[in-house]
């Protein structure tokens, strides 16, 4: 029986009047990549914020490594690592800069940040440009920085919060290739996207989640079977026929 690395535990979080999350319940398994995916307002994000303990859930629990987020968050946050959507990079900093600050604000001497620093660039082809500024790169080379930042320290766990939006295909697929090889080395991934192909290639299995619950969990594969033939169905198909077609802007 594989292990489970992450366990969520009947979530639920409201704010004020509104049930954000309602009963979410789900595993990940320790070396798995694992999507969630929902539209616009379907509770995604605030999952994703109770699972990385930044909110703490109205009740339930999560187990990331086996520690509890409600009762021992500090070695949950040990464990984990975050690129968010947003970049979250100095930009008037060289790339090898912004590594090594956020490495030792995440406890690494300054001799190890660097050592990291450089073999995170070096993995996600951004070696050579190591002491160029940020503000100097192309939209896609921000990303994967935002992507390198997020290794510093040797995470276990990695929440990746749509880490392709609005790059170029070289980008993406070097992006790609690096969570690929992550998950190869044992790495456990939460991987949140709105393009379905990445989820269809990159997922071992996805929850799609809406009005605060799990509407659907399985593989890709097995998710499109239900609707019709798998060579023929898209999973995005799958996701509009489980959450409709009406904008959530």
């Amino acid at each position: 029986m594989t292990e489970a690395y992450l366990v969520a535990q009947d979530l639920h979080k409201s704010f004020n009047e509104h049930k954000a999350v309602d009963g979410v319940s789900f595993s990940i398994e320790k070396g798995e990549i694992f999507g969630l995916l929902g539209p616009n307002g379907a509770g995604k994000t605030t999952t994703i914020r109770m699972l990385s303990t930044v909110l703490e859930p109205d009740s339930g629990d999560i187990i990331v490594g086996g520690y509890s987020v409600r009762h021992n968050a500090d070695a949950v946050r040990n464990l984990i690592g975050v690129c968010p959507q947003e970049l979250a990079l100095y930009e008037e900093l060289s790339a090898l800069d912004n590594l090594v600050f956020f490495g030792r604000m995440a406890g690494l001497n300054g001799k190890e940040a660097k050592a990291q620093a450089l073999s995170h660039l070096e993995l996600l082809g951004l070696k050579e440009r190591a002491k160029g500024r940020v503000d100097k790169f192309s939209g896609g080379m921000k990303r994967r920085v935002n992507l390198a930042v997020s290794l510093m320290g040797h995470p276990q766990f990695l929440f990746l919060d749509e880490p392709t939006v609005g790059i170029d295909p070289q980008s993406r697929n070097n992006i790609y290739e690096t969570i690929e090889a992550l998950r190869d080395k044992g790495m456990t991934i939460l991987y949140t996207t709105h393009y379905m192909e990445e989820a269809d290639r990159l997922c071992k299995r996805v929850a799609i989640i809406d009005g605060g619950r799990i509407i659907a969990l399985d593989t890709p594969l097995t998710l499109r079977s239900k609707i019709g033939p798998p060579e023929q169905v898209t999973l995005e198909d799958v996701f509009l026929r489980l959450t409709g077609r009406s904008l959530r802007d």
